[in-house]
């Protein structure tokens, strides 16, 4: 009898052969199930990560946008006020030399006094005598001294006021030179995108630096430097006024009321053309708003059309729905869902009608604002014109009509 050459294998059943491909093909397709699971999900991690990236990144965009125009419309305001601190500085310099050289001027008129003292000492015997004459001379030289004392003393504080112009000049110089480079920096990281050659990681990038300030108090420490620099323009005007009211005292009483009138006259103009800067910056504010108010009144009608369109789509997928024959004339969870939607439309068209409602009525106050801003813009450039020619007519006073010519006045910086 023949014998195998090998041992034979174990032999299974045809049940396990079956229950084996059984097992291998649920195995599949539980696996295929968990793939596609996993692919589901991957898929939408992959669009929710993709669209908060692209959503964070415009957020950060649009953040480091507003900072710029914030920090560059900061910059303008101390540029315009350092401007305006260099004028200053080199007015009130003009006005304490001229103080100066007034109380140069003084000096002669006491050598000549003392000397005419100095003279009736000589007079012997009856003749020295306190007569009207030497009285009016004593007078005379403690007038002098008086007036020579006044205007040391308006030197003094001309130069002390100089020196805390150009301490707050120093400050707004520092804080107009940081801000320019805070642009610079902030501009760049605006450029900076994903094909930009020179972004890598850094280390702790998320750190808070050693010395960083609030918001706050980069906002007040800006105010603050404008505020004081504008506060010593204030004084310095305030001072040079006073300054040029001391060397005019030197002169008769008319003259002396000459120079107060004109004093407030200037006053008066820097007022109104103060005034008509604030309204003039008020009109370009109320003219942006404007601008943006009709602009958010449009995407406001828009999105109102768009919802209206929608509501449209949902009306009539529900009456659509309404011929299902017989039994499939359910209320599934479609019907719901079309109903929620129906009146959820209808609430947000509702809110964006009266919020359209409102803005119109925003609009329309602006429009009656802008009115009067303009009509009082009218008035006081009207004002400052008549200021300006009484200006012109009370240099009469002091030129004659045929060698008079408007000038720019050295006091106010303002042309007559």
């Amino acid at each position: 009898m023949a014998s195998l050459s090998v041992k034979p294998g174990q032999r299974f059943t045809m049940p396990d052969w079956q229950n084996n491909s059984l097992l291998i093909s649920a195995d599949a397709e539980q696996q295929r199930y968990n793939s596609h699971h996993i692919r589901q999900e991957g898929r939408a991690l992959r669009n929710e990560t993709g669209n908060q990236a692209r959503w964070d990144e415009h957020n950060t965009r649009t953040c480091l946008n507003d900072r710029i125009t914030s920090v560059d419309r900061w910059r303008e305001a101390l540029a315009r006020c350092l401007t305006d601190t260099d004028l200053e500085i080199d007015a009130l310099t003009k006005v304490k030399e001229a103080a100066e050289n007034a109380l140069q001027a003084k000096n002669l008129c006491l050598d000549v006094a003392i000397e005419c003292l100095t003279f009736r000492e000589s007079r012997r015997n009856i003749d020295v005598v306190r007569d009207p004459l030497e009285e009016e001379l004593l007078r005379e030289v403690k007038v002098i001294e008086k007036t020579k004392k006044e205007l040391q003393q308006r030197v003094d504080e001309a130069f002390k006021q100089l020196c805390l112009l150009k301490e707050a000049r120093q400050q707004l110089n520092c804080d107009h030179r940081h801000k320019v480079e805070t642009l610079e920096l902030d501009r760049q990281c605006m450029s900076f995108n994903v094909t930009s050659g020179n972004i890598s990681f850094k280390v702790k990038p998320t750190r808070i630096p050693d010395g960083t300030t609030a918001l706050r108090e980069w906002e007040l420490n800006s105010q603050c430097n404008k505020d004081r620099a504008e506060a010593e323009m204030r004084a310095s005007v305030d001072l040079r006024g006073a300054i040029t009211l001391s060397i005019a005292q030197t002169n008769n009483e008319l003259d002396a009321q000459r120079i107060a009138t004109e004093f407030a006259l200037r006053k008066r103009i820097r007022d109104v053309e103060g005034a008509l800067s604030e309204l003039r910056w008020q009109e370009q504010n109320t003219l942006e708003e404007i601008a943006e108010m009709e602009e958010e009144i449009r995407q406001l009608e828009e999105d109102l059309r768009k919802r209206t369109l929608d509501l449209k789509v949902a009306h009539t997928r529900l009456e659509t729905r309404t011929y299902r024959p017989h039994v499939e004339l359910c209320r599934d969870q479609a019907q719901y869902g079309l109903t929620d939607e129906v009146q959820q439309l209808e609430g947000t068209i509702r809110a964006l009608q009266r919020k359209r409602t409102e803005s119109q009525d925003a609009l329309d106050a602006l429009y009656r604002q802008l009115h009067r801003i303009q009509t009082d813009i009218g008035y006081k450039t009207n004002s400052l014109q008549l200021d300006n020619k009484c200006m012109d007519t009370r240099r009469k006073l002091v030129i004659p009509v045929e060698k008079f010519e408007p000038e720019v006045d050295a006091v106010n910086r303002t042309r007559n």
